[in-house]
């Protein structure tokens, strides 16, 4: 399904022209990004297919790319991003078409973002060790307690009713714990969490943004990932256009790929990148340590 249809950023005339506007006249600001990044890059109008790839090595600008799609937009984001005061000036400049209406629910998910998502895991799952640590506490104290648990009125119920439970001889120390505290959400290593962030985030007939998805995954976890992408697009009305230098997700099939290095950029077979490429050469010539 393709949402977004074509997008074009300001060209070096548009940008030359704002700086010669009168609303162009700060001088008290150290930087002017995104403006001048994709200036002498002669950047082409870019044209989207249900997965479109900007392919580029790490300062070529493809997330700030995806960042200004976003904006220009107005899609749902949960992690910040670089900006400056001049953002906002740059993204009015562009325009872009549309196949069909966005979808609301549409967003762009970062490695921040997912970042965010496992730490949120792991600070809950903190948060239930300490409160275990306290249960096993309080259980190992109310039991070696040779005082008697007497009712002292309705303000004591809690406690007592509490502590009657502790001595009940028919529960164990498991049994208290498992009734007064949630379980620990499973956890995951951070390839395994962040691969099923994106599958628990991925709701049908929606534009995703995805910027280096590939941050924390194995190259097995990238594989499912690539799988899965291919599976939203093919059977869920999803498009998705994505930042990536990852030599799998390079090779999601039927994807457009625009070789952001390039000047200008163009668009290539995923097998012509240069990383790619390297991969290539290097297990080339390691070939016959697997046999």
């Amino acid at each position: 399904m393709i949402y977004l249809g074509s997008f074009s950023l300001p060209s070096e005339d548009d940008e030359l022209g704002f700086f010669h506007s009168v609303k162009a006249q700060r001088t008290c600001y150290d930087s002017k990004y995104p403006f001048g990044l994709f200036r002498y890059r002669d950047f082409p109008e870019l044209s989207f297919n249900d997965i479109t790839v900007f392919y580029g090595n790490n300062g070529s600008g493809k997330s700030t790319l995806l960042n200004v799609i976003a904006e220009k937009l107005s899609l749902h984001r949960t992690a910040p991003y670089n900006r400056t005061d001049f953002f906002d000036d740059y993204v009015g400049l562009c325009d872009y078409t549309l196949d069909r209406a966005i979808p609301r629910q549409s967003e762009i998910i970062t490695s921040d973002g997912v970042f965010e998502r496992v730490l949120d895991i792991r600070r809950l799952n903190d948060g239930i060790d300490d409160r275990r640590e306290r249960l096993v506490r309080e259980y190992i104290e109310e039991v070696s307690s040779e005082e008697p648990n007497t009712l002292r009125g309705l303000d004591d119920f809690d406690r007592w009713k509490r502590a009657s439970d502790i001595r009940n001889p028919n529960k164990s120390q498991s049994s208290f714990i498992r009734k007064n505290l949630v379980r620990n959400l499973e956890e995951r290593s951070n390839g395994e969490s962040a691969l099923s962030f994106f599958v628990d985030a991925i709701r049908d007939d929606t534009l995703y943004l995805l910027d280096e998805p590939e941050n924390s995954l194995s190259a097995q976890n990238q594989i499912q990932l690539k799988y899965f992408i291919e599976d939203c697009v093919r059977n869920h009305g999803c498009q998705f256009i994505i930042s990536t230098h990852s030599p799998f997700l390079l090779s999601i099939a039927h994807a457009r790929i625009y070789d952001i290095d390039s000047t200008p950029p163009e668009v290539r077979r995923w097998t012509e990148l240069e990383s790619v490429r390297a991969y290539y050469d290097f297990f080339k010539e390691n070939e016959w340590k697997f046999e």
